[in-house]
């Protein structure tokens, strides 16, 4: 966030940062922001809600023995032909058409978190899946 100047980054545990205040995440931090977007939009909170586009996301973990480096290689050697664009900003997302699916490994523990997201609970669901036993 210091580097590219964010003025604001968060995670989806509801951690909000705020450089002008601090670096650290802090929950307390998203209720102005939920408050002034609410105020902003002038609306009810279920309007508001329902202007939103929907997202489905689902999570996974692989827990790991060796080093998590070498799966997270083979993986990108995987899906550097397929029909996607993979980011390494964060770990690695693999960016489809209609889905994503994001790789981070653990800083506290031996295991690679795995989120997938699409725009209807099934096919979040169905593409986590189909990753998954594509790793085994």
């Amino acid at each position: 966030m210091k580097r590219v100047k964010a003025v604001v980054g968060g995670e989806g545990s509801g951690g909000v940062i705020i450089p002008e205040v601090h670096y650290g995440r802090d929950a307390i931090l998203a209720i102005p922001i939920i408050l002034q977007e609410f105020s902003e939009f002038g609306g009810t909170v279920d309007e508001y809600k329902k202007s939103l586009p929907e997202y489905f996301i689902t999570k996974d973990k692989i827990r790991l023995q060796g080093n998590p480096d070498i799966l997270l290689n083979r993986i990108l050697n995987n899906y550097a032909n397929k029909n996607c664009t993979i980011s390494r900003i964060d770990g690695i997302k693999l960016d489809f058409e209609n889905y994503w699916i994001h790789l981070r490994k653990s800083n506290t523990e031996p295991i690679i978190r795995i989120i997938t997201e699409a725009k209807n609970k099934i096919e979040a669901e169905k593409n986590q899946k189909e990753f998954m036993d594509s790793l085994k």
